[in-house]
């Protein structure tokens, strides 16, 4: 008779394009967050919290390069027939509220929002399907000032969490401004959007793609099309020499000063009413920047940014480090983008029928706390809890008090709860938990009112370079009366921060 099959154990292992947060990941994403949160706060922004899960249809048409609403994201269809997502941003689930509570919402109405978004995207090096954003708006206010006051905010939750001025840049344009060139260019009807829709396309990607592929492979995208060095043919825009010059034109725009750069580009979309109203709308911002003392040095116009999204309708932004970084090979590269937003007027409308005039800004959280850890300001580790070891079993009421002690005195502290048997598993124990104390009383220093203080990041620089003689004097460990037992510790921990 054969023999019955055991069940099949599951593989301990992570879904593709998942990862999992430990400790010290954790604790400083929630360190960085706090500091930002403050800076939104002082904005008089409030929290926000929305449902992970939205329906298909509230999440709308808007995932980058993606037709289908059901495309790229994790959905499924419920009992009623609605089909649901996971979001895949901030941006959507916002304007959903904003519609569903503008009775009960102040107007406008500031917000910001932190958490998991998800993408059913291909995952690869550095891309994950599950992410963190940080997310700012603006809901109600058609003036610029309020994209003017995202773009400042933005500047000092850089500065805040510890990016210093020099090592970061915003940068902002206007959709507005480049509609217009697109119209010069020939590739944008007024009266008909939709005509050339597959040019532009084209045309966005091409300009999004300076940086990479620099002037060369951007004019080969806005003309016939480009070759990439795999021997893969990218199809063009299909642009004529005149058309693509305009195009080129605008992406060289920036000058010295806004003031110039804003010439310049009315020069670009003459002819054009509405990218003569971006470069307006631009000149505004820079006036109410320059007012709140945000210069070049922190904010500066640049009309090379696209943005990728297609619910963007004005302004546009995106801040950059400038500092360098080693890449996988060992080669010095910019680090790049790490937040970026605009304004979206057409988003709530599509709840609403009218007109809800809307801009914000989402920043990258794990892109930005990777910034922290290269520039030194973050990954420098976690000091465990300091660790009460058990010498008797009989006596863990006494341990269970001195761990109580040491908590109501603000100190991060744990009883050992494993096996006890072997005392130096306690104390890997605490090294693996990268504890800086650890605290022993058996039964001789609890008669004699005492207990033994253990310095675990000095004994552990000892033992590095120590002698024999010098490691068995233990200068690491001493012994103090069991009532100053927290004064000791909060000493210790104290010497450590210095």
């Amino acid at each position: 008779m054969a023999k019955d099959k055991k069940p099949r154990r599951p593989r301990a292992e992570t879904p593709k394009g998942f990862r999992d947060y430990f400790g010290i990941d954790v604790t400083e994403r929630k360190a960085m967050l706090d500091r930002i949160a403050e800076v939104y706060h002082r904005y008089g922004y409030d929290p926000l919290e929305t449902s992970a899960v939205e329906t298909v249809e509230a999440l709308g048409k808007f995932l980058p390069d993606v037709d289908r609403p059901n495309e790229g994201v994790f959905a499924w269809q419920e009992e009623d027939s609605d089909w649901v997502a996971l979001r895949y941003d901030l941006t959507a689930p916002l304007a959903r509220v904003a519609a569903q509570f503008r009775n009960d919402l102040p107007n406008p109405y500031r917000r910001y929002a932190m958490g998991p978004v998800w993408r059913n995207e291909k995952p690869g090096p550095g891309r994950f399907r599950q992410f963190y954003q940080c997310d700012a708006d603006t809901v109600g206010a058609a003036t610029v000032a309020a994209d003017a006051e995202v773009c400042a905010m933005l500047s000092d939750a850089l500065e805040t969490v510890g990016i210093p001025r020099g090592d970061y840049v915003v940068r902002v344009n206007n959709r507005k401004v480049l509609n217009g060139v697109m119209e010069v260019a020939g590739v944008l009807d007024p009266a008909d959007p939709s005509k050339f829709e597959a040019e532009r396309g084209i045309v966005l990607r091409a300009i999004d793609k300076l940086d990479r592929l620099g002037e060369a492979g951007v004019r080969a995208l806005l003309g016939e099309g480009r070759k990439d060095d795999s021997g893969d043919f990218t199809d063009g825009a299909k642009l004529s020499e005149a058309q693509a010059e305009v195009v080129m034109g605008f992406m060289a725009a920036r000058r010295e000063t806004g003031a110039e750069t804003c010439a310049r580009l009315r020069e670009l979309v003459a002819g054009s009413a509405m990218g003569a109203e971006g470069v307006d709308e631009l000149e505004t911002i820079a006036t109410l920047l320059d007012a709140q003392g945000y210069g070049p040095d922190r904010i500066i116009l640049d009309p090379s940014v696209v943005r990728g999204l297609g619910y963007y309708t004005g302004p546009v932004f995106e801040a950059e480090l400038t500092f360098e970084i080693l890449d996988e090979k060992g080669r010095p590269r910019q680090f790049g983008s790490v937040a970026g937003g605009g304004r979206y007027d057409d988003l709530v409308k599509r709840f609403t029928g009218q007109d809800v005039p809307a801009t914000g800004v989402s920043i990258g959280v794990d892109r930005l706390l990777a910034a922290l850890r290269a520039k030194g300001r973050a990954g420098a580790g976690m000091d465990g809890p300091v660790i009460v070891t058990v010498m008797d079993r009989d006596r863990m009421a006494e341990y269970q008090t001195m761990v109580g002690e040491l908590r109501s005195a603000g100190i991060r502290a744990e009883v050992y709860l494993g096996n006890p048997k072997n005392f130096g598993n306690q104390l890997k124990y605490a090294d693996k938990r990268q504890s800086p104390v650890a605290i022993i009383q058996g039964s001789d220093e609890a008669a004699r009112g005492v207990v033994q203080i253990k310095d675990l990041v000095l004994g552990a620089k000892i033992a590095e370079s120590a002698s024999l003689e010098e490691w068995k004097s233990q200068p690491a460990q001493f012994e103090a009366a069991r009532a100053d037992l927290v004064a000791e510790v909060r000493r210790l921990l104290a010497q450590g921060e210095g």
